[in-house]
């Protein structure tokens, strides 16, 4: 299912080091016994446990080694003592823990829980692990993971994940990578993660969205001590919530002049969807005029379908000249092929001196050509075109999608955005963000190019490539994930998002209009 994000979660995002760092801050400079942090996870994670299932009394928690185990010792003692049927499975030796840890296992034995050790024997493994109407805690492996869950931790978020009951992670599902977001082995599918400290890059983008379930944050009570350490944030998040009050107010009596001239270069021969669907998301996102440059084939088609776009037949990229001199923006990509008349076109819109946005075939294109940095560019790649641009396979671009997005960046300059679940936007003002969210439907053809049409109007428009990179991408999720609920997500197609965006957009403009009215 598709993430839930709370909007109250912060903006900060850190990796598994940074967090790591944070608690020790807290523990070393601030005086706050790590024991009582770990009462603290516990007793925020039981909370959130009966807050969002109720009607159930039995709970089964699995617990690793470390403080994720630690935490969970404490989840399955708080249980007990508020009188809960409770099954607690010791995966690693408690014998073996120290520390906090240790602490924690003993306060659960202290507290009347019998702690089992993990089955050995293949026929206790077909034993459920919780009656029906319980719930299991992931409590085995946190921000600890380091490539590919071993045995028996493999074994034990196999149980977990057949076992059709609903799960809630402490901090971070086990086998996700807390920083990268990457997922090399199994991993816990939790339907809740309750995160503490600080939030985890690796929630947000990769594989995070696939295995979080609702994500809720608890700062143990830290927030103002967090506020000194010397711990710096490698993302942060963001979403339309929190972008769409960015959204510049529009005059009385503006005119289309002031909105900005955009010209988009797409669509080879059949390839005309691409330039129609990138040109209508643009004209549905507040361009005051929008160019459609493509195959003549496409015209008529064109002006059937959106009489509102101007449409020029171009059959060599010399005739481009005249329309880059009369544009604001540009986009150049969507469906141009990477035949002589692609290569013509990029040839022409790389020259362009305003703001240039380059998807689709322009960045595969682009990838043969050595590499040049330019401040006005904003790249648009999927993890496929991401990973040609930098000479690697796509598997190593998901891997870890900051490093990839952070390269692409710094090879080619201007804003990179990084498609994907949890999208990924890095330029040069500040550390790179994160559009928190996604939709399995937006996984078709011609998505890109809605999204690639939103960017250039806003950029048309006048607003910064970095703000208008993270407004388009938090808007075209927020008008897919409205569009999902009428809709669902199997048939869900490109033009469905272009019809949700006015609706977006006007639920944005009625803020305003009702602020300027409060003032009469």
């Amino acid at each position: 299912m598709p993430v839930e994000v709370v909007h109250s979660l912060p903006e900060s995002l850190y990796g598994a080091d940074g967090v790591r760092a944070l608690d020790r801050f807290v523990i070393d400079e601030r005086g706050v016994p790590g024991f009582v942090l770990m009462q603290r996870a516990a007793a925020a994670t039981f909370r959130q446990l009966v807050r969002c299932w109720p009607g159930r009394r039995s709970v089964v928690v699995l617990c690793g080694a470390g403080n994720n185990g630690g935490d969970g010792y404490l989840v399955a003692a708080t249980a007990q003592r508020h009188g809960f049927q409770v099954r607690c499975i010791a995966v690693a030796d408690p014998t073996n823990l120290s520390g906090d840890a240790a602490q924690a296992a003993a306060q659960a034995a202290k507290d009347g829980v019998t702690i089992e050790s993990w089955p050995q024997a293949p026929g206790t493994l077909q034993q459920p692990l919780c009656p029906d109407d319980g719930v299991i805690v992931d409590a085995l492996l946190g921000t600890g993971v380091g490539g590919a869950p071993r045995a028996p931790f493999d074994a034990a978020i196999a149980r977990i994940n057949d076992s059709g009951l609903p799960v809630l992670a402490v901090d971070v599902p086990s086998g996700l990578d807390a920083t990268t977001g990457a997922a090399s082995g199994a991993a816990v599918r939790a339907d809740l993660t309750v995160s503490f400290i600080g939030l985890k890059l690796g929630l947000f983008t990769g594989r995070g969205p696939d295995l979080e379930g609702r994500v809720l944050f608890d700062d143990l009570g830290v927030t103002e001590a967090l506020a000194a350490a010397p711990v710096t944030a490698i993302a942060h998040r963001s979403d339309w919530a929190a972008l769409s009050g960015l959204l510049p107010r529009r005059r009385a009596a503006a005119h289309k002049g002031e909105f900005g001239r955009l010209l988009i270069l797409a669509g080879e021969r059949g390839f005309g969807g691409a330039g129609l669907l990138a040109a209508e998301a643009a004209s549905r996102s507040g361009a005051g005029l929008v160019t459609l440059a493509t195959r003549p084939e496409h015209i008529s088609a064109t002006l059937a379908r959106c009489p509102s776009v101007m449409v020029r037949g171009v059959t060599h990229g010399s005739e481009l000249a005249p329309l880059l001199a009369q544009a604001d923006a540009v986009l150049c990509g969507p469906g141009i092929g990477q035949g002589p008349w692609g290569q013509q076109l990029l040839q022409q819109a790389l020259a362009f001196a305003g703001p240039l946005v380059l998807d689709a075939d322009a960045l595969n294109m682009l990838a043969s050509r050595v590499p040049v940095r330019n401040e006005r560019h904003v790249l648009t790649p999927h993890p496929g075109e991401a990973a040609r641009l930098l000479g690697v396979k796509a598997s190593e671009v998901e891997a870890d999608r900051l490093a990839a997005v952070v390269a692409l960046q710094q090879r080619f300059g201007g804003v990179v955005l990084l498609k994907g679940a949890g999208t990924l936007i890095a330029g040069d003002e500040g550390v790179p963000a994160v559009i928190a969210g996604s939709n399995p439907g937006m996984a078709t053809g011609g998505m890109g190019d809605v999204l690639s049409g939103i960017l250039a109007a806003l950029l048309a428009q006048g607003l910064t490539p970095q703000l208008a990179v993270r407004m388009a991408a938090a808007v075209h999720l927020e008008a897919a994930n409205q569009a999902s609920e009428r809709l669902g997500y199997m048939g869900l197609l490109p033009m469905d998002v272009v019809n949700e965006l006015p609706g977006v957009w006007r639920a944005q403009e009625w803020v305003q209009r009702s602020r300027h009215d409060q003032l009469d």
